[in-house]
């Protein structure tokens, strides 16, 4: 009877195991293809995911770039708005010099036609006069009073045209003078309006190359979407095929224990603790699947200090060597012509200190300082031109082709900043 009793048992396994494995194999292709899917949706999201990296790099490098477009360009709108003041009152200067050149010639040539209407009666149309006044004199010293009176007159008109001839002179030469500053201006502006120009167009160009790669991240945020959606949907249909196996696994058993307790119906308790262990089994894979599908789931009072072990006064010293040489856009020779940003770049570059061929680049060198607290070798800085500060309110610089290499009044032009680069 046991023997007969074993026999059902094992049949009961069999058909319970024939039955899981007819399942299965007849899934086994859904979750095949499912797992196989899963797989090609991993590697092209993984791909993705690095081609959005790749986008989000080249996206940071631009966005610094065009920073720094942006701080160039406001730093230039800066420049070009203090140089159009500087205009303004150039302007206003040279209509008021030029006034005063036309008042100083007026009364230069109405004196002169004083004195010629002074001789003509004195030595032209008055020698009688002249004579019967002279000899009319009480006496010598009477006589000798007069004639020192007519030279007198005569000195003291000659003396007074000079005088208008040598003001006349020194307006013009400073009617000159401010053409020249003015002209230069004028040049400086045109230059500031092209690199605005040249700015506006490379930031043009950069945003378009942002919007680029907007696009191109939107496009390839929406690939790993659709890929990430393909994975959990697959992912539920591998779920739901091992659902359904578990389901037929235990309506297979169930049937089996079914059949088992009719055919020994006086048996019912051996059945069921075999069921029941059975069942602890199928439990045990149950937990396993489980398990392996979720695995697969200005500077105020500004006064620094010094870098550097360079003196400022041996700097001001070397500098002050090149005054008189000349003047020359771009050039960086102290000795056959320099630009102000080439001199200062020329002199410091003597003393092992590197700095920039640039007079905005300048601004932003080194550590800013209040005009109050000017050292001599700091730099001062203007919109567009740089200068050596030599103490005393004084600056060395390279000025313009008109005066070459000179020294001026540090405050003769708007003061933009104080660097400290010692």
């Amino acid at each position: 009877m046991n023997k007969k009793r074993k026999g059902q048992a094992l049949a009961l396994m069999l058909v319970s195991i024939l039955a899981v494995s007819h399942l299965q194999a007849v899934d086994a292709s859904t979750v095949n293809k499912a797992k196989n899917k899963k797989e090609q949706a991993e590697q092209e999201l993984n791909q993705t995911k690095k081609q959005i990296e790749a986008i989000e790099k080249q996206q940071s490098a631009l966005r610094s770039e065009i920073d720094e477009k942006d701080a160039e360009l406001v730093n230039l709108l800066v420049n070009i708005g203090i140089l159009e003041e500087e205009l303004d009152a150039k302007n206003v200067q040279l209509a008021q010099v030029t006034e005063e050149l036309a008042q100083a010639q007026q009364k230069s040539a109405d004196q002169y036609e004083a004195m010629k209407k002074r001789i003509q009666f004195m030595y032209e149309r008055g020698d009688t006069a002249m004579i019967e006044t002279l000899l009319g004199s009480a006496d010598m010293t009477d006589f000798l009073n007069k004639v020192e009176y007519v030279s007198d007159v005569y000195e003291y008109d000659r003396n007074l045209l000079t005088q208008y001839q040598i003001t006349v002179q020194q307006v013009a030469d400073l009617k000159v003078n401010v053409e020249t500053e003015k002209a230069e201006l004028e040049a400086m502006q045109e230059e500031y309006a092209a690199q605005q120009s040249s700015l506006e167009t490379i930031l043009a160009q950069k945003r378009e190359q942002m919007g680029s790669y907007d696009n191109q991240l939107v496009t390839a945020q929406a690939k790993a979407d659709e890929f990430k959606q393909t994975i959990a949907a697959q992912n539920e249909i591998i779920k739901e095929e091992e659902r359904k196996q578990l389901e037929a696994a235990k309506a297979a058993e169930a049937a089996a224990k079914a059949r088992a307790a009719k055919n020994h119906a006086g048996n019912s308790s051996g059945g069921s603790s075999s069921g029941n262990n059975s069942n602890t089994a199928n439990n045990g894979s149950q937990g396993s699947g489980s398990s392996g599908s979720g695995s697969s789931g200005s500077g105020g009072g500004a006064n620094p200090g010094y870098a550097t072990n360079v003196s400022g006064g041996a700097v001001v010293s070397y500098a002050c060597q090149f005054v008189g040489n000349p003047y020359v856009w771009g050039g960086t020779s102290l000795t056959q012509g320099a630009d102000c940003s080439g001199f200062v770049m020329s002199v410091f570059a003597h003393f092992g200190i590197s700095l920039p061929h640039s007079s905005a680049a300048l601004q932003g060198c080194g550590k800013e300082v209040s005009y109050a607290n000017a050292q001599p070798g700091d730099l001062i800085c203007y919109s567009g031109h740089v200068g050596i500060y030599m103490g005393g309110g004084m600056i060395v610089h390279a000025q313009s082709a008109a005066v070459g290499i000179t020294t001026s009044s540090a405050a003769y032009r708007t003061i933009v900043t104080v660097r400290r680069v010692l």
